[in-house]
């Protein structure tokens, strides 16, 4: 966030000679309430007022991202009593949450019939990013705090190293926690129970196919040869708790193979790395964005300067410093100026910290970059808001695309940039899911994901419908097309065979409803490009040797996933290398 979350309450003295002439000290205590509108559902607040005071804020109910929520309903929450104004900056990275909470704020204020005086404070003037604070000394300095900078932080702790773990936003989880979370990982224990036959050399041949062998082959060998042992290790040591008995069968793989965490989110993971680097004692500082890598009179890597919410520090790091900043999504400038297609035509899921920071400090210390040209979208986003949809996992057991005309167009279960390519060739550059309430039973997908269902209800982007006439009629969809659509569909599902785009799954009769239609686009999902690394992941310079000190895993490499990252590899990609660039460091 912008503006420092205030550290202290003002004293009772102090409101009262800020208060507006004529407001009372013993004046009597009023609440009102007011709901604003949150990434996940409806925001309610009460808030209570002395005179022309807020007093209190009582989050009512809300249904946000519990990490990602976290420093609005405690920081910027305590930032609008303290200040007495809803004239706040919001959280970065949850800006929908905090703009549910103020605007939440600003109907009780109405409610009331309340006129706030704004309180300054001297407080506003610490923290200048201009003041240069002393330095801090670790073994270990990581970088980033989504699953590879957890996954490198724990490893390194775990083999006594003292570890701080810098994230340039207020919260934690960077696109781990936005994710699905889902994890590839061949011949694993779901796999066995619902009898799947996989290996690792399917799974690498997969990988390799879908990146059209831009990845460096060894590495992508070392990832999915690592890839069981990283899911268990998360599921054993991280205490990451899996669904036992149902996988995602994501587009490009052979098999059904990637794991799926519980709530189908992120947040499972990364709520389980935070206990787990507590447990451990290593310092996670959040508003700390690293700017600079630090070198000493051997051009070793020494450290980073970071800018903090109380000014520039120098974190030094003994044994090496890890980055693991994740891609550059976010970043139009950068998209832009390795490939022109990804202009602002295109939304993002990603995380706002997703700005190439990691790839940029590391080049300007010689560090070698390849793939950068690749950015993946991901074919299935809220055509608004850009953010990924996972009510649309239904895709993965059956549910269809159609284009305006009420048409199939590509197989559901291709690479997400074959199919984000077929969408953008519609009219209109959008197509429409299809689904109905047998498949929603199998992904269990509106009940997980009850709040985007509701908000895209709200918004008219999905309709649900008894009859297919309903739902085409709702997007100007010709109704006739549509019903041969699905007759083929039935068809195809009897007959096991595809006639039209073969479908490597199997398509599934949808002759009964209750019915789900709804519009989506592509939107910027992974950049497969960024920093050259070895089998240690070690940063490589452009002569092909590794830039001492200097560590790196996660979406900010470009050796695994090619033009193209299978969906479910990110995860895998990042805690195993996460895991190999902490096991490095700690054996310095």
């Amino acid at each position: 966030m912008l503006k420092k979350f205030l550290k202290t309450v003002l004293s009772s003295a102090l409101i009262c000679s800020l208060a507006a002439p004529g407001a009372s000290v013993l004046a009597e205590t009023v609440t009102a309430e007011g709901s604003g509108t949150g990434a996940h559902g409806e925001v309610k607040v009460e808030v209570s007022f002395e005179g022309n005071r807020i007093t209190g804020i009582e989050i009512l109910e809300e249904q946000e991202n519990e990490t990602l929520a976290e420093p609005v309903f405690t920081g910027l929450k305590e930032e609008i009593i303290a200040r007495n104004s809803i004239d706040v900056d919001v959280v970065t990275g949850s800006t929908q949450s905090s703009e549910a909470l103020i605007t939440a704020v600003e109907e009780a204020i109405k409610a009331a019939g309340i006129t706030l005086v704004a309180v300054s404070t001297e407080d506003e003037a610490e923290g200048d990013a201009s003041d240069e604070l002393a330095a801090q000394e670790y073994d270990v300095v990581v970088v980033g705090s989504g699953g590879a900078g957890f996954s490198a932080a724990i490893e390194a702790a775990t083999a006594g190293k003292s570890v701080i773990l810098l994230e340039k936003l207020p919260i934690v989880g960077g696109n781990t926690l936005i994710s699905g979370g889902e994890m590839n990982a061949p011949g694993n224990w779901v796999q066995e129970t619902l009898g799947i036959e996989d290996s690792v050399e399917l799974y690498y041949e997969d990988t390799v196919k879908s990146g059209e062998d831009k990845g460096v082959p060894e590495l992508v060998q070392l990832m999915a040869e690592s890839a069981l042992e990283s899911a268990e290790w998360l599921r054993d040591e991280i205490n990451v708790e899996f669904y036992d008995d149902q996988l995602f069968y994501f587009g490009g793989h052979s098999v059904e193979r990637a794991l799926i965490p519980l709530g189908h989110t992120g947040q499972e993971i990364i709520t389980k790395f935070q206990a787990k680097a507590d447990q451990l004692g290593i310092d996670v500082i959040t508003e700390a964005g690293a700017e600079e890598l630090l070198q000493d009179e051997s051009d070793r890597i020494i450290g980073v300067k970071a800018n903090t919410k109380d000014g520039f520090q120098d974190f030094l790091a003994k044994d090496g410093v890890i980055l693991t900043t994740g891609g550059f999504g976010a970043n139009e400038e950068l998209r832009v100026k390795y490939n022109q297609e990804y202009d602002d035509r295109y939304l993002e899921t990603v995380s706002p910290g997703s700005q190439g920071d990691g790839i940029v400090m590391a080049e300007a210390v010689g560090a070698d970059l390849m793939n950068m040209e690749y950015i993946q979208t991901y074919p299935v986003a809220d055509p608004e808001t850009g953010r990924i949809s996972l009510l649309a996992d239904t895709r993965f057991d059956g549910a269809i695309l159609i284009n305006q005309e009420g048409e199939r167009f590509v197989e559901e279960l291709e690479r997400r940039d074959v199919i984000s390519q077929a969408i953008l060739a519609q009219t209109g550059g959008y197509a429409y899911q299809l689904w109905n309430d047998a498949l929603d039973q199998v992904s269990n997908s509106k009940e997980l994901h009850q709040a985007e269902y509701e908000s895209l209800l709200e918004r008219g982007l999905l309709v649900e419908a008894d009859s297919i006439e309903e739902v085409a009629e709702a997007f100007d969809i010709p109704v006739d097309n549509l019903k041969a659509t699905l007759e083929k569909v039935a068809e195809y599902a009897e007959t096991g065979e595809d006639k039209d785009f073969n479908h490597r799954k199997g398509l599934v009769n949808m002759d009964e409803g209750r019915y789900y239609l709804m519009k989506c686009k592509p939107s910027i999902h992974h950049t497969m490009g960024g920093l050259v690394i070895n089998g240690k992941a070690e940063v490589l310079n452009t002569d092909g040797e590794p830039i001492e000190g200097l560590y790196a895993a996660g979406e900010l490499t470009g050796v695994i996933h090619g033009v193209n990252r299978l969906g479910g590899n990110a995860i895998t990609d990042i805690i195993t290398f996460g895991r190999i660039a902490g096991q490095t460091v700690g054996n310095n």
